[in-house]
């Protein structure tokens, strides 16, 4: 399975104790699933095929320090904080990271407030559109004009955009890696990732919607797919707008009114667990903004 390079920023502190650092990364190295783990910068830099989420908990849990994700992927790579689009009207929120290795794209992410033990669709959408929501995302996206159908059928065989299905934990998180040799970064840039009220047939169903959509019904979460920094291209600690670092705008929106203070309808979210994992982005999109984002923590995308 190809594998991801992750930039964490770890809060050692301006003194990493490097009994605690040695610590941190005999351990990551001793897991199943990652391949190289060293220490850089300030960052540790974790090569694995692991999702990101699951090595952001075990490196907070191991050092019992705060940890963001500072960069993924040492090629191309890109990120969308998918939500259903309205402030607190709703309780789906995460974030999908997409990275290009040679011809294999992975798709990297954590969705939280999914109806527990369910499976929904995960699909690409033709437009960045979010004028009316989810609902002017646009169809899948589809290229070639071919029918609906699952990441393992040939490119005539599915839309380029079918990315199968997500399986959400009992605890309402979905937590998931995809690799997809259709894709390609490049060309999701600007569109939408969504997530479906219901699972994707694949194209196998006897209904007039499985050629069309897998009959997953609409998109319940979505997010404009933005370019994003991979491993040490973003040195930045602080946001140069407000001078909000890292650790601080944990609870914080990403931009305009209540940056510098958190927004009273988000301070009742935390995570299933009660973790407090920020995962931090630099995004360049059409305004240049340092963006982060921590999950079920803001309103807004």
């Amino acid at each position: 399975m190809a594998s991801s390079k992750l930039e964490v920023l770890v809060d050692f502190g301006d003194s990493p104790d490097k009994q605690q650092v040695d610590k941190t990364i005999k351990e990551l190295t001793s897991r199943e699933g990652v391949k190289e783990a060293q220490f850089k910068d300030g960052a540790i830099m974790v090569e694995t095929s692991l999702p990101s989420t699951e090595i952001l908990e075990f490196v907070t849990k191991t050092s019992g320090r705060r940890a963001v994700l500072q960069g993924f992927g040492d090629g191309q790579s890109a990120v969308a904080m998918v939500s259903g689009q309205s402030c607190c009207g709703g309780t789906v929120v995460g974030v999908v990271r997409f990275q290009q290795t040679g011809d294999v794209l992975v798709a990297d992410g954590s969705i939280d407030g999914l109806p527990p033990s369910s499976e929904h669709g995960l699909h690409i959408h033709s437009t960045g559109d979010l004028s009316e929501g989810c609902n002017s995302i646009g169809d899948h996206y589809n290229p070639l004009g071919s029918p609906h159908g699952g990441p393992q059928d040939s490119a005539d065989r599915r839309h380029a955009g079918d990315l199968g299905n997500i399986r959400v934990g009992d605890n309402g998180r979905a937590t998931f890696r995809i690799t997809d040799r259709i894709l390609k970064v490049w060309d999701i840039i600007g569109r939408s990732v969504a997530v479906s009220e219901k699972e994707d047939d694949l194209g196998r169903g006897s209904s007039p919607s499985s050629i069309v959509n897998g009959d997953s019904g609409k998109a319940i979460a979505c997010g404009v797919i933005a370019r994003s920094a991979g491993i040490f291209q973003n040195p930045k600690r602080i946001c140069a707008c407000d001078g909000i670092v890292v650790w601080d705008e944990r609870d914080r929106p990403l931009a305009g009114k209540g940056r510098r203070e958190a927004k009273k309808c988000c301070q009742n979210h935390s995570s299933p667990k009660g973790e407090n994992i920020r995962e931090n982005h630099h995004v360049n999109g059409e305004n240049g903004i340092d963006e982060g984002r921590e999950l079920k923590a803001s309103c807004k995308v």
